[in-house]
């Protein structure tokens, strides 16, 4: 969770928004566990299969389920019956998968934990540069309609009448215009 934050805050300007987009990732990963519901009853497409995958909350919760549950056996519903096996209860109950070993799941989490570090310090070294590339983009957007006005307004001509000022003309053309020499 740790890394999860401070990937968040490296990536946010202000401290509340930090807060508050960290606590919806930690909770996005969360309902992907297994939970709140059965990872066989959520959806394929995005929240059992990416999801649950990058999760870490949902290694950590199966690890701790095959930890506490795999070797007991439990008293049966209905009494007389034979006890039920803890990696029953694993499979039917809690929908966790037990082919693998709770070992796998921590190592699970030790990779997921080594993923955030390696994101957390690429932020870390390219937040400036994206941010700098970023701004040129944008500035670069901003001022091409500035750009076009600007060389069409050199492209127009530069001079236009008026009655104030008056297109400067060679004296060889006035000749012969009201001249006061005859």
């Amino acid at each position: 969770m740790e890394s999860i934050t401070m990937i968040v805050a490296l990536l946010v300007p202000n401290f509340l928004m930090g807060i508050g987009i960290t606590a919806a990732v930690i909770m996005l990963l969360t309902i992907a566990a297994g939970l709140y519901r059965q990872l066989a009853y959520l959806p394929k497409f995005f929240w059992q299969y990416p999801m649950s995958y990058i999760s870490f909350t949902a290694w950590a919760v199966q690890g701790q389920y095959k930890n506490d549950v795999i070797g007991l056996e439990f008293e049966p519903w209905v009494p007389g019956q034979p006890k039920l096996k803890g990696e029953r209860i694993l499979e039917t109950d809690l929908g966790v998968n037990s082919n693998h070993s709770k070992w796998w799941d921590l190592a699970a989490l030790f990779f997921i934990f080594l993923c955030h570090r390696v994101v957390f310090f690429m932020v870390l070294k390219y937040k400036d540069r994206a941010v700098l590339l970023l701004h040129r983009l944008f500035a670069k957007q901003s001022f091409e309609p500035l750009r076009k006005t600007l060389s069409d307004s050199f492209r127009r001509e530069k001079y236009t009448s008026s009655k104030r000022h008056q297109p400067l003309h060679p004296l060889s053309s006035q000749e012969g215009l009201a001249s006061p020499l005859p």
